[in-house]
């Protein structure tokens, strides 16, 4: 039998007892909030404040001040803050090898109020080395981005694989390439290179949609100086092997370069503003103050009397666009072809256009159909109609360009507007001559409306070479010329045949073009199924 008075303190025990383990539970949770407090402060330092200020005497921003110019204030969703890497060789496992986040900096955010997805390598953990926990970091967000529908942009500064992970560190890579390749026409995929890129860390970049640099900080190169001096003996730095100058005008492989951290994320975020979602999503409309019935006046005058004297036709894409603002992709690549965005009537358009003002700009030689190619494949991808320039003579002649597969190359532009079902609006501003006229998105690789202004000349060659080969051994040849060039050298030829759709005063392209998009918004076109087509790569 129980003591009666024992049983008379026993609630007060109870109590008591739970009184005790409330202040203990609450102890406990106050000093579990307080370590992750802690772990926050230490991973937002990243490799710590003497790597930091180490990159921030190279001129850069650090991964999360990246991702702080790049995103709307208060939007960063930041995913895998506490992962580390798991390598347990060469003495990675030791306390002062592990980082919190490890050595790159994923989540999602707003650009202007719109959604993307954002992973930035941390240079001062390991060099931003990629190990398998990096990975994984960048796989994640890339996944989720194509469940929403979303961008995905990556701020690269990596020193390659983590070098003591061994065949863990390139099967990460591996995983990275293989949701490249799944986004790849699914969502926008953007790399922003801003520092050192080498190695198998370079395809990752090369298989997004556009590639972007910073001068004199970032680098892109398979193997770098060291190894090459060691194989072929070259001499060579860093800036000349892979650099903002090489890759943006002799290798094509970057899109734009920018002056710094600051100019090129800034620059990106109006970059941005052009881009869909994803493919589902229509190119945007923004609103304008900018009429689309304006008249355009300086179009009347700005081909020349002189048929081989030059304009430029940057004037006559910046005259058509909202507030005559153009952004123009790889301006410095390729410069006889013009690509880049813009919005007419308040929404993105692609604009593709010949360049007279280049030496034999005019011209399609190999570096310009691969840039028209890859830029109007995005266009379509992407629901972004597609407005095109025409001043072109035909494809640059000559062994260099015949050995280097100009057919092949050539081949590669005709495909993609041949493909393309977004909306195609062209206007032959001079010259369209031969089977360069065919690939500048003509009538017959079904272009939804196709223009010519008066100074239009449509024929299989210019007048000169045709009369030598028509009157081959015949007198009076500049007679029979200037009858070539009235019967041909002219916008007729085609109208009367419904190659061009109407002969249009130059002044009113802007209206025309702005009263088609609306008209066209509601394309709906498809090309037969298949598993993929074979594109003369």
């Amino acid at each position: 039998m129980l003591n009666l008075t024992l049983c008379r303190r026993l609630p007060n025990l109870v109590a008591t007892c739970h009184n005790t383990c409330i202040r203990t539970s609450s102890q406990a949770s106050v000093s579990i909030q307080e370590n992750i407090k802690n772990k926050r402060k230490l991973a937002k330092l990243g490799g710590g404040q003497k790597r930091i200020d180490a990159q921030h005497k190279k001129g850069k921003l650090t991964a999360r001040q990246r991702i702080e110019v790049l995103l709307d204030p208060g939007t960063f969703t930041e995913y895998d803050m506490f992962v580390e890497q798991r390598c347990i060789d060469f003495g990675m496992d030791a306390p002062e090898n592990k980082f919190a986040g490890d050595s790159v900096v994923t989540g999602h955010g707003l650009i202007n109020g719109r959604q993307a997805y954002v992973f930035s390598q941390d240079f001062t953990v390991f060099g931003g080395s990629l190990s398998s926990a990096h990975a994984q970091k960048i796989c994640k967000i890339m996944d989720q981005a194509m469940l929403v529908g979303a961008p995905v942009i990556g701020l690269n500064d990596s020193g390659g694989a983590r070098i003591q992970e061994g065949v863990e560190s390139l099967a990460g890579y591996a995983d990275i390439f293989q949701r490249n390749v799944m986004a790849s026409g699914v969502v926008p995929q953007i790399s922003m290179i801003m520092g050192p890129c080498a190695g198998g860390a370079v395809y990752s970049p090369a298989l997004t949609d556009f590639t972007f640099m910073v001068k004199d900080t970032s680098y892109l190169f398979i193997t770098g100086p060291d190894v090459v001096k060691s194989v072929t003996n070259e001499d060579v730095t860093s800036e000349e092997l892979g650099g903002a100058k090489p890759h943006t005008t002799v290798s094509g492989v970057a899109h734009k370069a920018f002056d710094d951290d600051i100019d090129a994320l800034l620059q990106l975020r109006e970059f941005y503003n052009f881009l869909p979602m994803s493919n589902k999503d229509n190119a945007p409309i923004v609103s304008t103050d900018d009429p689309s019935d304006r008249l355009c006046p300086l179009l009347d005058n700005i081909i020349p009397l002189e048929s081989t004297k030059a304009y430029d036709m940057i004037d006559v894409v910046k005259s058509l666009s909202d507030n005559n603002y153009f952004w123009e992709v790889m301006p410095n690549y390729a410069k006889n072809i013009v690509v880049g965005f813009a919005r007419m009537g308040g929404r993105t358009v692609g604009f593709v256009g010949n360049q007279p003002k280049v030496a034999s700009g005019r011209c399609l030689d190999i570096n310009s159909s691969v840039k028209g190619a890859r830029f109007v494949r995005f266009c379509d991808s992407f629901n972004i109609p597609l407005i095109t320039l025409v001043d072109v003579p035909g494809f640059l002649p000559g062994t260099g360009q015949e050995h280097g597969g100009i057919i092949r190359h050539g081949a590669k532009l005709l495909y993609a507007y041949a493909e393309a079902t977004v909306p195609k609006i062209t206007v032959i501003t001079r010259k369209a001559y031969g089977g360069a006229y065919d690939v500048m998105s003509s009538k017959h690789l079904r272009g939804d409306i196709n223009y010519a202004w008066p100074t239009a000349e449509v024929a299989v060659m210019g007048a000169k070479g045709a009369v030598q080969i028509i009157f081959r051994g015949k007198t009076n040849q500049a007679e029979q010329e200037a009858e070539y060039i009235e019967k041909f050298a002219n916008p007729y030829p085609a109208a009367t045949r419904g190659y061009v759709d109407d002969i249009i005063e130059p002044r009113t392209t802007r209206s025309r073009i702005c009263r088609d998009l609306k008209l066209l918004a509601s394309k709906q076109q498809s090309n037969p199924w298949k598993k993929h087509a074979n594109m003369p790569l």
